[in-house]
């Protein structure tokens, strides 16, 4: 909405449009200070392990993200210093590609979420992703908003 509709679609209503969308860490995060708005949440496990997806990246909303995780109550939350987990889409299931593509999340992501211990969450919100790290680590990583609503008190 803010990126591709823009640049596909010029003009003036595009330009509105993606100057008022907002991914829901970000939305959340400015939600932070006003009173109205209220999350109730609980711990949903005592450490989180967040890999930032590329478009968070690009997009600059890490620190929204951050802020939106600071709101889980006894929880540790790490965010794992990676470039792209290597899968970037179909990338990393072309047979000329697959090599590539694992020696990637080989790099950092993998070995990161292999150090964790059952109880910690992996959170990564890119559907790639999250098919790279189970099919390398065994973990299943979920995405923020299934986080959140493991968090909201029922």
């Amino acid at each position: 909405m803010r990126d591709e509709i823009p640049a596909l679609l010029p003009g003036e209503d595009t330009a509105q449009l993606a100057a008022k969308a907002r991914m829901l860490e970000e939305y959340i995060a400015d939600q932070a200070s006003n009173s109205d708005f209220q999350l109730p949440l609980t711990s949903p496990a005592p450490k989180v392990l967040l890999h930032g997806h590329c478009h968070q990246k690009a997009m600059g909303v890490m620190s929204s993200i951050k802020k939106t995780l600071s709101l889980l109550p006894d929880t540790e939350v790490e965010i794992v210093e990676t470039s792209c987990c290597g899968m970037a889409g179909a990338f990393g299931y072309g047979s000329e590609t697959h090599d590539i593509s694992r020696a990637m999340a080989e790099l950092d992501l993998a070995p990161a979420i292999r150090k964790t211990d059952k109880d910690t969450l992996i959170v990564a919100d890119g559907t790639s992703c999250r098919h790279q790290v189970a099919d390398l680590t065994m973990r299943k990583p979920i995405h923020m908003a299934r986080l959140l609503e493991l968090a909201l008190k029922k």
